[in-house]
């Protein structure tokens, strides 16, 4: 173990305790922060200083989009893949600003000039980055869903509030049209009594081609000279290096990625899970698997989320439904299935047409709504309904700022984040519960309150998931 390891064990260990133990799983809570490590916070005439991590694919678009906004500059590029193509663009607009391949090795030596990160790196590797950085003091932004386990988002979010830093999860609609749609339609009373949700993404995803009669994980191969395979893999047990894990194909395995519910899902039903008040189910139950194997996601995936009466607001069920032959019904008179043009680009290239595009219906005891994803605002259906209705719809006001510019005016000071680990943390707890019933095939009873899966002690463990690895485990510190 070399000084940078044995001097970052000492800062987590001083950073990180214990919780009592309460319940199982048992969480640790940051109880004290390094000394110097209180979050900066910066005048709202100056720029926020900012460390990109992740600098290829989405990481790039994520940086473009923050350099746009004219509100931050770029003081470091951290990457594990630094110096291969698809990290070339931004590496070349920033030719002096010190670069890394392993972020603990940018915050040893940089922690003093960063006032923020933003985290664009597959799934499994957010939890360990965003404790580090929130350990520092540092502002962070996220991409989406917050963490790969139950676990790793629960700290999260008690790390966030320990040391008030600034958060952000990279759900982007959720300061779009939608966003002030919904609340403003809720508010008014227009949304109400919501009883059921179809959700659906129906696109071709990554592992549609692959053979769901696996045995094993992929064979080893020789890691590209360019790559830092061990701090790829993070707090994952040890992989072999493959070319399905890397550049996206993450995505596809249960040990890396969240699937085509962790992509999407915070995307279509983040604005209804927030308004709605639902927080966490109190049952996820598996309906339909096509070709279910052990390592990756099934071909086609239907999954039904219970969530209990929340005050005066009815029960309401969710159904989640993901593949290409696994089309939702829709409601007579539903209109044409359009993908809103404001919907981005996905690893840089257009959304594939689908016979229903991604999006929801949103059924009320008198009412029912229609949208897409991201920022695509909702309509009532059908179409005569609306017509009728479309003289008295609320309206609602136009976003001040789009999610970036959201962030770094939060830590200027100017506005509040608008997807905070408080409110995107159950969000994406949800949909880890819902990865969780496609991998074990099994249904999942849960108490909102204790965050117990009572009816599977082999589930509950999964809440916490595998030991971390070796060298990994102060993130943890359990």
């Amino acid at each position: 173990m070399n000084s940078d390891d044995i001097s970052r064990r000492s800062f987590l260990k001083r950073a990180l305790a214990i919780s009592a133990a309460t319940a199982i799983p048992s969480f640790w809570i940051p109880t004290k922060a390094h000394a110097g490590t209180s979050p900066h916070f910066v005048s709202p005439n100056d720029k926020v200083r900012i460390a990109f991590i992740g600098i290829g694919n989405r990481g790039e678009e994520d940086a473009l989009e923050f350099i746009k906004t004219g509100l931050c500059d770029v003081v470091a590029l951290c990457d594990v893949d630094m110096g291969a193509k698809h990290t070339q663009k931004i590496m070349s607009m920033f030719p002096k600003v010190p670069h890394f391949q392993d972020f603990r090795k940018m915050f040893d030596q940089m922690a003093d000039k960063i006032d923020a990160v933003s985290i664009a790196v597959p799934d499994h590797a957010h939890f360990a980055i965003a404790i580090e950085a929130m350990a520092h003091g540092k502002h962070v932004y996220c991409e989406k869903p917050m963490g790969r386990t139950f676990q790793e988002i629960e700290l999260m979010m008690k790390a966030a509030k320990k040391y008030g830093v600034i958060t952000q999860m990279g759900n982007q609609g959720h300061s779009e049209a939608n966003y002030f749609q919904f609340k403003a339609w809720k508010e008014a009373g227009l949304i109400k009594d919501v009883t059921a949700i179809t959700a659906h993404m129906n696109s071709p995803r990554r592992w549609h081609g692959w053979n769901p009669n696996i045995k094993h994980m992929p064979s080893g191969e020789p890691v590209p000279s360019t790559l830092d395979w061990d701090t790829w893999l993070g707090v994952r047990p040890f992989h072999e290096y493959n070319h399905d894990y890397h550049l996206g194909q993450w995505r596809c395995w249960y040990d890396f990625g969240m699937g085509a519910l962790g992509d999407w899902g915070a995307h279509i039903l983040d604005t209804a899970h927030q308004f709605l008040d639902m927080g966490l189910p109190t049952e996820v139950n598996p309906i339909y698997l096509k070709d279910h194997n052990p390592f990756f996601f099934p071909m086609s995936s239907t999954i039904l989320f219970r969530f209990p009466k929340r005050g005066d607001m009815p029960a309401i069920d969710v159904t989640w439904y993901d593949g290409l032959d696994n089309i939702p019904p829709v409601p007579a008179e539903y209109g044409s299935s359009d993908i809103d043009p404001n919907i981005p680009t996905v690893a840089g290239g257009k959304l594939q047409l689908t016979k229903l595009n991604p999006g929801k219906e949103i059924y009320t005891k008198t009412l029912t709504f229609k949208g897409g994803s991201h920022g695509s605002t909702l309509s009532v259906i059908p179409n005569k309904t609306a017509k009728e209705m479309n003289p008295t719809l609320p309206t609602y006001e136009k976003s001040p700022s789009n999610h970036y510019v959201n962030f770094l005016h939060a830590i200027q000071g100017k506005e509040e984040t608008r997807s905070p680990f408080s409110i995107a943390g159950p969000l994406s707890q949800i949909f880890c519960l819902g990865v969780m019933a496609q991998h074990m095939n099994r249904k999942i009873v849960f108490d909102r309150d204790l965050k117990q899966i009572t009816n599977d002690p082999v589930l509950n463990q999964m809440l916490v998931g595998d030991m971390p690895r070796k060298g990994w485990e102060d993130y943890y510190d359990i």
